[in-house]
């Protein structure tokens, strides 16, 4: 349980949580994005638009991803003229065009997870939350993700983001929220980031048939993969 937590969230900046697992940082996220409700207290001034994104995005659906984010699109009163556009363009940016066709409950955990990005993304939103947005996504992915989530602040939205893999390095970030006892500590200093790990080129050879569903199994788990001749690599 949270208590006593006395917090500034500014437009303009990413704020990034951090804590041990089941210290409340999924709570305190879903009180900032409007989806839980304080037992006491208030939050105030909260902007009318929110983009939020569960660390696990629910695909219990009957929806195909296009007619989800068609559907996502109308309750954002995104103009019909311009919705195939804005959800062609973000399903291109995170590599998952050939999944429009798919049943949500048919989708990985990765590609899922790409689905839910997109819908907290798709209407611009004035406050962005995302918790654990990193998990499961490929390198181009997750380079993707941060760039979006950069911009999203330079264009004047307030970010919140949960992330404990640490994928936001090399962006400006504007204050860390840390959770733990039961409250939440504020630092005007940004987290350290994780120094880039040394790589290695792997070269695995499959059957042609399988080579789309290796590959995507590949990106899924963070790898960079090509597809070339008898070979694939993976970086």
């Amino acid at each position: 349980m949270l208590r006593g937590v006395d917090v500034d969230l500014p437009l303009g900046q990413i704020i990034e949580v951090t804590g041990a697992n089941g210290v409340g940082k999924s709570t305190l996220l879903r009180l900032v994005a409007g989806l839980a409700r304080p037992s006491g207290g208030e939050i105030a001034q909260r902007p009318d638009t929110v983009g939020y994104a569960p660390e696990r995005f629910p695909t219990g659906l009957s929806f195909t991803v296009r007619e989800y984010l068609e559907h996502v699109c109308r309750v954002r009163r995104i103009r019909s003229a311009q919705r195939s556009g804005v959800i062609g363009a973000w399903l291109e940016r995170l590599r998952c065009e050939h999944l429009a066709a798919t049943r949500l409950r048919d989708l990985s955990k990765g590609s899922a997870q790409k689905v839910g990005l997109i819908q907290a993304f798709v209407a611009e939103p004035a406050l962005l939350v995302l918790d654990e947005p990193f998990a499961g996504l490929d390198a181009a992915a997750m380079n993707a993700v941060s760039g979006a989530v950069a911009k999203a602040a330079e264009q004047g939205s307030g970010v919140i983001v949960s992330d404990h893999q640490n994928y936001l390095r090399g962006i400006d970030l504007g204050q860390r929220w840390e959770v733990g006892g039961g409250t939440v500590s504020v630092s005007a200093d940004p987290p350290p980031h994780r120094e880039e790990r040394p790589s290695v080129i792997l070269r695995v050879r499959v059957d042609p048939r399988d080579a789309d569903t290796t590959a995507d199994q590949l990106r899924e788990l963070g790898y960079d993969v090509e597809i070339g001749g008898a070979a694939e690599v993976g970086t």
